[in-house]
């Protein structure tokens, strides 16, 4: 069985059975029909996925893992903020007639910044702290630059990744391990998709400064399930879990900006059919 899953199916039924409902509040999002979309929430939900053990993808639905690869690899690698960059059109809702998202997510990574060390940008600046002192507390990235906001499509849902090394006994190399903190989740359209394509960005940095993956913990402030969602997750949750897939990283890559997403594969990836027809909260 899966972890991904247990996990999933555990905070989907945390939030339908403690969660707080948002009906009646005024809420900024709506439905293409413009009814409110309403929410069952769950404050400060905090998940851990050691990818040691096994990557973190879903089986009780698939998740497209080459998709999310290249979303991670638009913002973390090509630092674009552009969606004629992007292969899939999940971002065109929010872009304007060149393309652009505005100031958000891959422009933030992209903008340089004075060091001791001189002008880099928060991606060079993680792959060099982590090869120059890989055991500094202050190795992380943030995206939610307020001065910003005014001038971004979408405020940033996954905002900010801490990355903490450590060393394990009896282990010649060095334990890379990861938080990312998302300040807002629809947890049936994003959660495993957000998952998965940040382990496989932890995978490709483990790589790159010749290390092993460790944990991997996403930290969601308001983790909701629409209204509309409800009889999805219910229904989702309640199918049987397959066991995880294999996940595979190409060796042969050791720079960080040489990865594609035809880098990353899964062996024995056994899904259950996907959900469709998910209707999404503008």
């Amino acid at each position: 069985m899966s972890k991904a899953d247990e996990i999933f199916i555990a905070m989907c039924r945390d939030i339908l059975e403690n969660g707080t409902s948002t009906e009646g509040e005024k809420v900024r999002p709506h439905w293409p029909d413009g009814t409110p979309a309403y929410t069952i929430k769950k404050f400060g939900v905090v998940n851990r996925y050691d990818l040691r053990d096994e990557f973190p993808i879903m089986t009780l639905r698939r998740t497209a893992i080459k998709s999310c690869t290249d979303e991670v690899l638009w913002i973390w690698q090509k630092k674009s903020n552009n969606i004629h960059d992007l292969g899939s059109h999940i971002w065109d809702e929010w872009a304007d007639e060149d393309g652009s998202i505005g100031k958000a997510y891959g422009y933030q990574m992209g903008v340089k910044h004075q060091y001791k060390e001189g002008m880099m940008d928060q991606v060079d600046r993680v792959l060099y702290d982590l090869t120059h002192q890989p055991f500094s507390r202050r190795i992380l990235t943030n995206l939610y630059v307020h001065q910003d906001l005014h001038e971004m499509n979408l405020y940033p849902c996954a905002y900010s990744m801490t990355f903490n090394v450590t060393q394990r006994e009896g282990e010649d190399r060095l334990t890379l391990n990861a938080i990312l903190n998302q300040r807002s989740q629809d947890v049936l359209t994003a959660n495993n998709w957000n998952v998965a394509q940040y382990a496989v960005l932890v995978h490709m940095i483990a790589q790159a400064v010749d290390m092993n993956v460790g944990e991997f913990v996403h930290v969601i402030a308001d983790a909701h399930i629409y209204d509309r969602h409800v009889p999805m997750i219910k229904e989702l949750i309640s199918r049987e879990p397959y066991p995880a897939p294999t996940f595979h990283l190409n060796p042969d890559v050791k720079d960080f900006y040489a990865f594609t997403k035809d880098d990353v594969s899964l062996e024995n990836y056994v899904t259950h059919p996907q959900i469709t027809d998910i209707p999404v909260a503008i």
